[in-house]
């Protein structure tokens, strides 16, 4: 974090408003004497304090030019205005410290200089004794940051060069670097990519000295995830020699030969710094290379996610490796917490990639998950329609006094029917979308579940209806549906066909009273059901909570329900993004067992309710977070340290640190329960108590991450684990992907989904169907009794008991 050099100065400010802000010259107080020295408007002025004023008058106030001196010995020397200091002046503190510039009101406002008692000089504006706008502050230790400035602390667009020859360009905020911005090192290395906090956060690109480059994503300094490497010296052909590259997923794609100055390349260049980092290291005064961007085995590694829409890069380098027709060698590496887990090696031919239409429309794709719903999009009117009916809905039911629910609420007749004409209504506004009706179904069942998961209604409509509009994600299953996600990524929204809407209305009665009953529910989180029709075509909604919005990364979800037919992913259409299902986990989590026991006591609970509503086709849904396994966590820390220090003229405080990193803390540490230093804002997929812990002496647990913070535990969110591997099927599993670690620090999330399958007649016939030529355990219709049971032995599987 860079420190923006005010600590001393700001004191002094401080000191210097509280004395002048009224320094009592309104009138010729007892103790005060006035003498005139130079005219009748030119006089001296003693205070009782001591305080003497030297100057200009406009009868008794001080008015035009003068000279204040503190018995401190602090000076002022300038333009005052009706006994306030305004205009242009100098200040002299007794310390050293002065300004120059413009004041207002006895503040240091407009543009001015100050040189500090550290030797830093500050150049620019100027509001309420903060920097504020652009400025240059050069400091003590000649380090420079010439930029945009918010309450005295770097924000906006700036450049900070660093005396050994260091530089960031970018993006700053609160005094740290965030966002989008480029970091050159005087050893050649270039970083271009996003920012968070002082580190490099997102996706990006690195070029080293070598002219090698690597295309990926970054966790908190630590590369995390999928990317691309393309070694020193890879020699491509030559109409690609001066091309722009784009890396999509694990895929270099060619934008075709341009020219280093032609219109293309200046188009490209517009989004240099586009696909870029999560999560960087900080960075600190002293030269270094990127923390976190560090070799095994002498080879330049790195990662890129396949959620990341895309990177730009270029390479001229000419060299040692061969070529197979124009195909350039790369290396395709997934990393998990800065550990390498899987690299391979391939050669990827740009000539046949030029036969892709699709990577010369160079799109712009929002950060994270889904494609943003724009004007023009194909669901642009059914998002506004959307979020224009539940604007309407929730603003008429929150006023409504809260109350126990009656049977009266639940049923198609409890609703709320409307119509929303373009020209608005005495009941409607006008609004840009076509005319529609809008159906709620009961709307006060689903508020009293909004309140009982601890949804604020305001913060609700805001997820969902703000400005910023909703995103589209792809159907992750065979029904069809599709889901759309709110900007904050809170609320899942989607699309129900005619019987599961009939189904959900069915069991709603029952599905309030369970989840009421037990707060630590696994069940999907139900916020909202609703109807749209558009010019006869009926569209029908539901709103759920979203339990990937987590603060830390999800690297694998799984979609588990116990059978084996079908339950397997095609390799080749594998991303950061995919959903993994049965056969493709290769992992078993070791749980605490208090918390083993509470997970299958409430699993049989919320099964038992299933079943009792006839329902089949449930999952599991279970995202994992992976911690760096300690033993490659600390030499791969060790390695970029000793590097840095190589390179550092602090090499005293680098070796400490390597010191430090021979014994590397625990990875996944619980501490007790503390309210105030957890997130005190419930999210739309949590409700249940924080869970205990043995280890803690059977008190409430926080998990304490190093370098992340503290996140609450709870059944089925942040709950940690070891993972470790084992094939649970005998079948779907590449034993040549398998990862060099035996154990894993995990941090799981978890909840049952996919609620709203009736074991009706259409499941029964296709049970008979497919049992003449399969096993009829290992499909996935089968009556509910039968699937709670085989749902449960598999879960018992992947969480088995300690064998200690």
């Amino acid at each position: 974090m860079l420190v923006c050099g005010l600590a001393v100065d700001e004191e002094i400010l401080s000191s210097f408003v509280l004395v002048h802000m009224n320094i009592g010259l309104e009138s010729n107080k007892a103790g005060a004497s006035m003498s005139y020295e130079h005219g009748e408007t030119h006089c001296k002025k003693v205070l009782s304090n001591g305080d003497v004023y030297v100057g200009d008058f406009d009868g008794l106030l001080p008015h035009g030019t003068g000279r204040y001196t503190w018995t401190d010995g602090t000076i002022y020397h300038g333009q005052w205005e009706e006994s306030k200091i305004t205009g242009r002046g100098k200040i002299f503190w007794l310390s050293g410290a002065t300004y120059e510039g413009e004041l207002c009101g006895g503040f240091l406002h407009g543009s001015g200089t100050l040189f500090g008692v550290d030797g830093s000089t500050y150049r620019g504006s100027w509001r309420m004794n903060k920097q504020h706008g652009k400025g240059i502050k050069l400091y003590s230790n000649l380090d420079e940051y010439d930029g945009l400035w918010r309450e005295g602390l770097q924000e906006g667009i700036g450049t900070y060069r660093w005396r050994n020859g260091n530089t960031y360009s970018g993006n700053w905020k609160a005094g740290k670097m965030s966002g989008k911005g480029v970091m050159k090192w005087t050893n050649g290395d270039l970083f271009d990519g996003n920012w968070l906090d002082g580190l490099e956060n997102g996706s990006g690109y690195y070029k080293y000295a070598d002219g090698s480059i690597y295309v990926g994503i970054w966790s908190r300094g630590l590369k995390d995830g999928h990317g691309t490497f393309l070694p020193a010296g890879s020699r491509l052909p030559y109409q690609h020699r001066y091309s722009e590259y784009i890396v999509y997923g694990n895929k270099v794609q060619s934008l075709g030969p341009t020219s280093l100055f032609g219109k293309r390349r200046k188009k490209v260049n517009r989004w240099s710094m586009i696909g870029y980092l999560r999560n960087p290291k900080r960075i600190s005064h002293r030269p270094s290379f990127l923390d976190g961007v560090w070799n095994i085995g002498g080879a330049c590694e790195s990662s890129l996610s396949e959620n990341t829409p895309y990177a730009l890069c270029s390479s001229t380098d000419e060299g040692r490796h061969g070529l197979q027709n124009d195909s350039v060698l790369v290396y395709d590496r997934e990393y998990m917490q800065g550990v390498l887990i899987t690299e391979s090696m391939r050669y990827y031919d740009f000539r046949r990639s030029q036969k892709n239409k699709w990577h010369c429309k160079m799109k712009k794709q929002p950060r994270g998950p889904g494609e943003t719903i724009y004007k023009g999009h194909r669901s642009y009117y059914l998002m506004l329609n959307l979020q224009l009916g539940i604007r309407y809905t929730v603003g008429k039911i929150t006023p409504v006094p809260m109350r126990e629910v009656r049977s009266s609420d639940f049923g198609t007749r409890a609703r709320i029917r409307m119509y929303f004409p373009s020209k608005g209504s005495q009941f409607t506004p006008p609004h840009s979308s076509i005319g529609f009706f809008w159906k709620d179904y009961c709307p006060m069942v689903f508020r009293n579940l909004r309140e009982m998961f601890k949804i604020d209604a305001a913060d609700y409509m805001m997820s969902i209806c703000g400005g910023d509009g909703l995103k589209e994600l792809s159907s992750p299953g065979k029904s069809g549906s599709i889901f759309y996600l709110s900007q904050d990524e809170r609320f899942v929204i989607k699309t129900l066909r005619k019987y599961e809407l009939k189904i959900l209305l069915k069991m709603l009665p029952n599905y309030y009273d369970h989840v009421g009953a037990y707060d630590n529910t696994l069940i999907t989180k139900f916020f909202g059901l609703h109807r749209l029709t558009i010019k006869g075509k009926k569209v029908r909604f539901v709103v759920m909570g979203n339990m990937f919005r987590t603060e830390l990364r999800i690297h694998r979800r799984y979609d588990l329900k116990g059978s084996s037919h079908g339950r397997s992913t095609n390799k080749h259409n594998i991303n950061e993004n995919t959903t993994l299902k049965d056969l493709d986990l290769t992992y078993v989590f070791h749980l605490e067992k208090s918390w083993r026991e509470s997970l299958f006591r409430q699993i049989s609970l919320d099964c038992e309710f299933l079943e009792s509503q006839s329902i089949i086709d449930y999952s599991m849904l279970l995202g994992l977070h992976f911690r760096a396994p300690e033993h490659f966590k600390a030499y791969s820390e060790s390695q970029s340290l000793l590097k840095r220090s190589a390179n550092s003229q602090d090499d005293i405080s680098d070796v400490q640190l390597c010191d430090e990193v021979r014994t590397p803390p625990k990875g996944l540490r619980l501490v007790a329960h503390e309210p105030s230093s957890v997130s005190s804002l419930p999210g739309s997929h949590m409700r249940g108590s924080t869970l205990r812990a043995s280890a803690a002496g059977n008190k409430e647990v926080d998990l304490l991450l190093p370098g992340t913070g503290r996140l609450r535990v709870q059944l089925g969110v942040n709950m940690p684990a070891q993972a470790s591997w084992k094939l649970l099927h005998g079948e779907g599993l590449d034993t040549t992907e398998l990862d060099p670690a035996d154990v894993y620090d995990v941090v799981l999330y978890f909840g049952i989904i996919d609620i709203l399958q009736e074991y009706n007649m259409n499941k029964k016939i296709e049970h008979v169907c497919k049992s003449l030529k399969l096993d009829p355990v290992s499909i996935s219709a089968v009556e509910p009794k039968m699937y709670k049971k085989r749902f449960i032995r598999f879960l018992e599987k992947v969480f088995p008991e300690q064998t200690v």
